[in-house]
Order: structure tokens, then sequence, then C-alpha cells
């Protein structure tokens, strides 16, 4: 059965919702709604939404200053250490900023331009914005599913509602203080940014050249401001709110152009070539700013309107005809929406800590809950079946009781054995990593001194945990391996004898290790590669390196 959720796009004008479900490939709209508010805050939003239903399972959107998307390249290693790294990373800046976070990360799709690491994309958001969220979601009767940054939910506008093609495309949000941007490369993410700058660019400029206030500005903009190319005005305001207008959409050019370079130095896409942009939200609704993006920037532009493809049947015609009204700034509500309800979406869900905690808390006894159900029914038909034995109903319904307590009790002290035991082995993981890696390197050392011919001499020794296939090491089951850089002096003796009579050395003393060796061609340059920790069918020396 398909899951109904809210998505939740709080602006600093206007609040989205879209209430709906997932099936058969596309999004089945049940419920829409706007409000307006004039303060500009997310409480006062909240205060002003007035809504005909109660937005449960609400995925809420985010963007603003409080909110942060970071790019990190990690090396490709397991679930449980990529976690790890994520939380010091976390951590690190939440110190830094001397507030508490909440987080979430995702890995993006394999990138070919990057080999041998993962590109992971972590999104963090301040508590303090996420309970005043809470705080506004519980006035209105709703329940919190998670919250996402809008950029995230642009991209699964964009993944579910797109004509996807092998291009490269930049897809803005313009809102009126804010502005999501992503780009991605066929159905691939390769770049997510929230920026300060949207439409209020535009309502600044006309009110320093009308010398109005912010809100005359905005209609004004409406009435008069165009950025069409070419065209003559109708008269003086026209003119007048259109220069202005131009200076601001110069702005806004210089915020999508430093996304496109930011891309290319954080994710390391040196060539990366914008092929098309789509625009949506409130401010791409602006007279001309297709045509003027398309002519600065020298490709395609256009509107975003994924509600072709949309089913909105269940709307009522009020509902319908509002939702034609707002299309352009709903596009990131039903990104909301479609990933709370799709489980195969791209997703960034951050929690606050004490909705984290609540949840592990209710999914950890769950079973508790369904064994007190199911005794409480069979005490209730068996009273029912037989009076007579209702005094032993009771007697077993105490029973049951008294064992669901204790099995509550076992259970928790359960969970905090197994929390410790986890901590404990990733400790002891760490140690007997860090003390094989010391020995191997000790005995390395010692067998160097006793083996080194006398014309050879080590320049580089360096031990680090990695995979080799070379070294029967796979991709998995990473070791400590020791790598060993030399040189020789041309003696009497040939260099490539003695460089044998070393590696048979080595062989004796370390209890035939994995090696790998290579001598150059001229006989005064040599490695090693060796270990003597990895799981081999056969000790035996492994043939040089190409």
């Amino acid at each position: 059965m398909a899951r109904t959720v809210t998505g939740v796009d709080i602006g600093k004008r206007t609040a989205k919702f879209l209430r709906g479900f997932w099936r058969d490939n596309t999004f089945h709209a049940t419920a829409f709604a706007v409000s307006h508010h004039a303060e500009g805050s997310v409480a006062a939003a909240w205060k002003a939404s007035e809504l005909a239903f109660k937005p449960t399972d609400a995925r809420i959107g985010l963007t603003g200053r409080d909110v942060n998307i970071r790019y990190t390249r990690v090396p490709r290693v397991p679930d449980w250490q990529l976690r790890k790294l994520m939380r010091f990373e976390v951590e690190e800046i939440g110190g830094q900023s001397g507030s508490e976070v909440a987080s979430d990360f995702n890995v993006l799709p394999n990138l070919p331009e990057v080999e041998g690491e993962d590109v992971v994309l972590l999104a963090m958001a301040r508590e303090s914005l996420l309970e005043e969220h809470l705080q506004g979601l519980a006035a209105v009767g709703g329940k919190v599913d998670a919250f996402t940054p809008l950029a995230i939910a642009l991209y699964n506008a964009w993944l579910r509602f797109g004509a996807i093609e092998d291009h490269t495309v930049l897809i803005a949000n313009i809102g009126h203080e804010n502005l999501d941007v992503i780009l991605v490369r066929g159905p691939d993410l390769l770049f997510a940014r929230n920026l300060s700058g949207g439409s209020s660019l535009f309502d600044a400029a006309i009110a320093e050249r009308f010398g109005v206030s912010a809100r005359k500005a905005e209609e004004l903009k409406k009435e008069f401001a165009t950025l069409e190319p070419g065209g003559t005005f109708k008269d003086g305001n026209q003119e007048k709110a259109s220069r202005a207008a131009q200076a601001a959409a110069g702005q806004l050019l210089s915020l999508l152009q430093s996304t496109v370079m930011f891309c290319k130095s954080q994710v390391n896409l040196t060539g990366l070539r914008v092929d098309k942009v789509l625009l949506c939200g409130g401010g791409a609704a602006l007279k001309g700013l297709p045509r003027y993006l398309q002519n600065a920037m020298n490709v395609p532009v256009e509107l975003f309107d994924p509600f072709t493809v949309v089913d909105t049947t269940s709307l009522s015609p009020d509902e319908g005809e509002l939702l034609d009204q707002h299309a352009l700034e709903a596009v990131a509500v039903l990104g909301l929406a479609t990933l709370a309800s799709d489980p195969d979406g791209y997703s960034i869900e951050i929690l606050p800590r004490k909705v984290a905690r609540a949840r592990d808390f209710a999914q950890g006894t769950v079973f508790l809950i369904a064994a007190a159900v199911l005794v409480v029914g069979f005490i209730g038909y068996e009273a029912w079946r037989t009076h007579s034995s209702l005094q032993k109903v009771r007697q077993q319904a105490s029973a049951a009781d008294a064992q669901l307590k204790r099995a509550d009790a076992i259970d928790r002290k359960t969970r905090d054995l197994s929390e410790e035991s986890a901590k404990l082995a990733e400790r002891a993981r760490d140690l007997a990593e860090l003390a094989g890696s010391g020995e191997q390197v000790a005995r390395v050392l010692h067998t160097l001194a006793t083996e080194l011919p006398r014309d050879f001499w080590i320049t580089q020794l360096t031990s680090e945990t990695r995979f080799d296939d070379a070294l029967g090491v796979p991709r998995g089951a990473e070791c400590p391996i020791v790598h060993v850089e030399g040189r020789a002096q041309e003696g009497t003796e040939s260099t490539s004898v003695l460089f044998e009579s070393l590696v048979r050395g080595l062989n004796e003393k370390l209890g035939t290790p994995a090696i790998a060796q290579k001598l150059s061609n001229t006989g005064d340059k040599f490695t090693l590669d060796l270990t003597t920790l990895a799981l081999r069918e056969a000790a035996a020396p492994k043939e040089e390196r190409p």
C-alpha cells in the first residue's frame, strides 16, 4: 500500500504544502495548500498556515544560512568506517560553529573522473532551526518524517519527472531570499548547493531605483519589470523597473556561474560544461528571465514544470487552480513529497537528536508492544469464551505483565551491552591493526639491518593499510603493507645478484611473506612491497611488477 506523505516548503513569503503518494511511477496529489505571511520568519510562516488537512508524515525542506552542504572525497571504505568519518566531520564543524547541528550524508553516483574514491555529500542543519519547524508543525497537528535540503528535493523532482538525456543540466530553484541549485549529468547528481540571493535581488534593485519599500518594489516588479531583449517600453515606469531588474539579473547570473566553477573545484570535474538550464521557483516567473540567461550563458534556458506528469485528479477544483497558479513555486515541495513516499529516491534525511532517539527506542521495542497486544487479545478472548476461568485468566494476565516488564528490562540491558560490545570490538580492531603494523615494521627493519648488502641503502620506508592485488591482498581485506625504496652502488658483484640475495634473506627471516620486488634496469634503484599479515593460499614470492 502506498504511503501518503506531506511535502512542506516554508519560504520567506509563502509556505507550500503538498500531500499525496507515489505509485505506478508517478506522484498522486491528494491535497495542496499555500499560505502567505509577511514577517519572513519560520515561526511566522507556521503561524500563518491554515490547512484543511493535517500534514502528517511531513518531509520539510531546508535552505538558507542555517543549512550547510559540503563535499568530501574519501577512499572506498566499508559503511561503518564511512559513518565514523562523517561523524568526526560533523563534530569538528559543530565545534567550530559553537552550535549543535544535525546531519545526514549520501554518496554521489560513481564519477568516471574520480578514480578509487567516493564523493560524499554531507548536509548539516542547526538544531535550533529544526526545533522551530517542529514547534510550528505540532501547532497545525502535523508529525515530522524528516528534514531534507531543498536542493536534494529538486534533484528528486528532476529524477522522477524530468526529461532525462545524456546532457549536463543546471536546475535552479529561485526563492525569495535563497537560491537552490543542482548540476546533473543524465540521471546522476553531480553537485547540489544553496546560496543566499533570489528574487529579493530584483526587489532591492527596484526599491533603490524608485525609492520605495521592498513590498512596493515587489509590486512594481510584477507589474512593470521585464528582461525581454530588444523590446520597447510602454512607459517610463516600465523602463525604469526593467533597467533596475537587469542589474539584479546580472547578480543572479554570477551566482549560477559560480556554482559551476565551485562544482569543478570541489568535485574535481575540470572539464564540466553545462548543456541546458532549467528554472523554477517563484523568482523564475519574472518576464524575460529565461531569454536573458540564455543569451548570457549561450545554452538553452527553459522553465521546469514537472506537474504535466503528476496525477492531480484527486485535488479539489480550488486546489487544482491554486496549484496551477503556484506550479513554479511548488516544484521543490513536489520533490519533498515524492522523496518521502518513494523508497528508491536519492535521500538525505536529517533528524533532530530527540526525534532520532525516540525513533530508535520505538523501533527497538516494537516486538514487545506486539507481544503485549497479543497477550491482551488472548486474555480478552479467554474471558469472553468462558467466565468460569476468569480468575485464572487474570492470574495469567498478571504473570504476562510481569514477564513483559522483565523482558523490557532484559532488552534494555542487552542493548546497553550490545552497544558497549560494539565500541570495544571497534577499539580492538583498531588496536590489533596498529599492533600488527608496528610489529611488522620492526621485523622488517631488523631483517634489513642484517640482510641489506654493503653497497645498498634505504631511502624511504613506509607502512600503509591498503589492498594490493600483486600481494594477494584484495579490496575489502586490507592489511598493513610495508613499502621500501632504496638505492644501490655498482660494486664488484652484480647488483641483481645482491638484490636476489636480499629478497631470499627477507623470505627466510620473515617466514615467506608476500613480496613484490622491482630492480631498475640500471640496477641503482629498487623497491619492495611486502606484508606478513595477508591471508594467502600459498606463501610464495610474487613476480616483479611490470
